[in-house]
């Protein structure tokens, strides 16, 4: 233990958040270049967007040209300034609320909140709903940062739930239901814990599945009932699949199941016991501006939020940048567009390459993610199978374990984090 440390300090040393950042930071030191250096490190592993950058640094580029109004020099609310969660509002109301063709939504910006990031909403939120040593679940697989998140300051613990029902009874459909809820709830009491949050994400990290209306409506129902916090975080809402395109429609067989914001949930109940999560970083592929947001009717919950918040603001220039491009709508519906087109691209390759293979795959409705069976084989761990990718064909992927399955073989795909040029080669080398 370093003695210069506390002894919260000195409990991190050796602990990376994230298994796969040594193998990152060697690629990003041998970047993959077809003129340079066609031998070069790719990586698929990082959940990032850049396929509609060149339209997004566009536009900030033309909204930073514009005079800059003074409340950005000046401290504003720490639940985020107010003409940022007006225009969170009419953006949750225009381009969030009415997915799936759903009549809009009116939210009240009172009960929006920004953080620095999804990460700062997820912290917080452990913190102001939990005591230390309670639970919080996760549908598994689940991203396995949300360990970190709930538990490095919140010292909240993490229990994965492992749906009994069969992944593909409704293909793009999670397979969650309310006996898996009294189940895990069983388990937990049984050990003595107490569950506080249940957390969802929609579409899914890394499954990209997304769950149906009246999933939603069953599990906020059970919540409720046994005043357990259901978070939803829809932060890829808007990065979703075609699933009509011609080369993917076989998938998800004739009736599809629909996207319900879980806004239009957490509006109608207002319950306490109900939050919605979003960011910018999915989406809009501006993951270093670092904001993320929040919607809750708790007004307790909002009020503690104000309170303890101050280290986790975001920057007013930001919220600037960010009001002024949610309040062109017309360009926010092209963009959302736009890149729906080309996640979808980029998906349907991916696909075409795991179907060429005879590869396991989950299909996905949204998120940047393919979830697929790449290790089909008793002989090699699937963390062997992951480095020896990397060092024999220079392919980074995620790095398996901490997603809280228990099947071994599967591991995620980040198609969104490169071009379609350099999407290519990687699927050459994973072939």
């Amino acid at each position: 233990m370093s003695s210069s440390l506390s002894n919260r300090g000195a409990a991190l040393i050796g602990k990376p958040l994230r298994a796969d950042f040594d193998k990152f930071a060697l690629a990003e030191e041998n970047p993959y270049d077809a003129v340079n250096n066609p031998e070069g490190a790719i990586s698929l592993c990082i959940a990032e967007n850049v396929l509609s950058w060149p339209e997004m640094r566009a536009k900030l580029q033309e909204i930073a040209q514009r005079p800059i109004p003074q409340w950005v020099s000046k401290y504003t609310s720490i639940l985020g300034a107010p003409p940022f969660r007006e225009a969170l509002a009419r953006f949750a109301e225009r381009h969030l609320s009415t997915i799936g063709g759903r009549s809009a939504q009116t939210f009240s910006e009172d009960h929006f909140a920004v953080s620095s990031g999804a990460t700062g909403i997820v912290e917080l939120t452990a913190l102001l709903l939990c005591d230390d040593g309670d639970v919080a679940a996760f549908p598994a697989p689940c991203y396995p940062v949300y360990t970190q998140d709930v538990g490095n300051k919140a010292k909240v613990g993490r229990f994965d739930i492992l749906p009994a029902a069969a992944w593909r009874n409704t293909p793009g459909q999670h397979p969650l239901s309310v006996l898996d809820l009294d189940r895990s709830l069983a388990e937990i009491e049984a050990q003595g814990n107490q569950l506080k949050l249940l957390v969802l994400t929609q579409p899914d990290n890394p499954t990209g599945v997304i769950y149906s209306q009246q999933q939603l409506e069953q599990i906020t129902d059970w919540c409720i009932a046994h005043k357990v916090h259901l978070c939803v975080n829809e932060l890829y809402a808007l990065s979703q699949i075609d699933y009509t395109d011609a080369s993917l429609a076989n998938d998800y067989g004739s009736q599809p199941v629909q996207y319900y914001s879980f806004l239009n949930e957490v509006e109608r109940r207002q319950s306490p016991f109900l939050h919605w999560w979003y960011s910018f970083s999915k989406d809009f592929g501006i993951s270093g501006l670092r904001t993320g947001v929040m919607y809750s009717r708790n007004d307790d919950f909002l009020e503690a939020l104000g309170n303890y918040g101050a280290p986790s603001l975001v920057s007013n220039h930001t919220q600037w940048l960010l009001s002024e491009m949610l309040s062109d709508e017309d360009w926010v519906t092209a963009f959302a567009k736009t890149n729906q087109q080309r996640l979808t691209r980029s998906y349907a390759e991916v696909i075409k390459t795991l179907r060429k293979k005879n590869i396991q795959y989950f299909p996905a409705r949204g998120s940047l993610f393919v979830w697929a069976k790449l290790n089909d084989t008793q002989a090699t761990s699937d963390i062997e199978y992951w480095s020896k990718l990397f060092d024999d064909q220079q392919l980074l992927l995620t790095a398996p374990g901490g997603f809280g399955h228990t099947e071994n073989g599967w591991l995620r795909i980040v198609y969104s984090c490169v071009d379609a040029t350099v999407l290519d080669v990687a699927l050459d080398r994973l072939s």
